[in-house]
């Protein structure tokens, strides 16, 4: 492209944004152009470049055209932590793509040497591609990749069979009728509460997104969450009780 300023039609060319879109932009006073030439042509100069390479990333974020004025009008608005932030979404979605490869990968390769593939893999291969996106941001799959890596894949595993164990006992004084209060079942929330702590690093926003699936959802990864709700419950008036 030329020097700046430049007109629409080389804005929109190049970003592949419509004419449509720059006009509606500048209608709401979100990226008006700095000059307007002779004419009436709107021109707009690197600064309204830079404003617009801003919004594109904060709508690829998931922000409203409101919140996207709000965040750039704000005197705390950094450039660079928007750059960070939208570089952490797109290697989430990598991340997301990879493991949706994999998936796809095993199912390839099953297919391949019997030219079959069970329902309930390709329901888990869905699951995976839906599930998880739909209650955690981009930010918070980012923190719990780290916090996986720093966990550990042996920890990890460890904590997988744990819970089944744990629940065994949860669902055990449940079923004798056991006052949440009681000191046996409080042990027990303390349990519970510590292993989710160590997969949420002690995030109260992943800990309530992770509520909140589990509290949603029917199953995850085969896992029966219909079942674990009255649980939960449970546990959650035994942790009330302690505070």
């Amino acid at each position: 492209m030329r020097p700046p300023p430049w007109r629409i039609g080389q804005i929109a060319k190049r970003t592949g944004l419509s004419v449509r879109t720059l006009h509606w932009y500048d209608e709401i006073g979100l990226l008006t152009p700095s000059f307007r030439g002779e004419s009436g042509y709107r021109l707009y100069t690197a600064a309204d470049v830079a404003r617009l390479q801003q919004i594109v990333s904060l709508r690829q974020l998931g922000f409203a055209l409101e919140e996207v004025r709000a965040c750039l009008d704000s005197p705390d608005f950094s450039p660079l932590t928007l750059i960070q932030r939208h570089l952490a979404h797109s290697r989430d979605r990598m991340e997301a793509q990879r493991r949706l490869c994999d998936r796809l990968e095993f199912l390839a390769a099953h297919w391949g040497e019997t030219e079959t593939v069970s329902v309930e893999e390709l329901l888990q291969t869905i699951e995976e591609m839906n599930v998880i996106a739909k209650y955690y941001s981009p930010e918070q799959l980012e923190q719990l990749k780290v916090r996986g890596e720093q966990v550990g894949k042996a920890r990890i595993r460890q904590v997988e069979d744990e819970w089944p164990k744990l629940m065994d006992e949860v669902r055990t004084e449940m079923e004798k009728g056991s006052d949440p209060s009681s000191e046996v079942v409080q042990a027990l929330a303390r349990r519970w509460m510590s292993l989710i702590h160590e997969f949420t690093g002690g995030d109260a926003g992943i800990e309530k997104s992770l509520q909140t699936m589990y509290s949603q959802e029917q199953s995850i990864h085969g896992t029966d969450l219909k079942a674990m709700q009255p649980m939960m419950d449970y546990i959650g008036k035994a942790w009330a009780a302690a505070k």
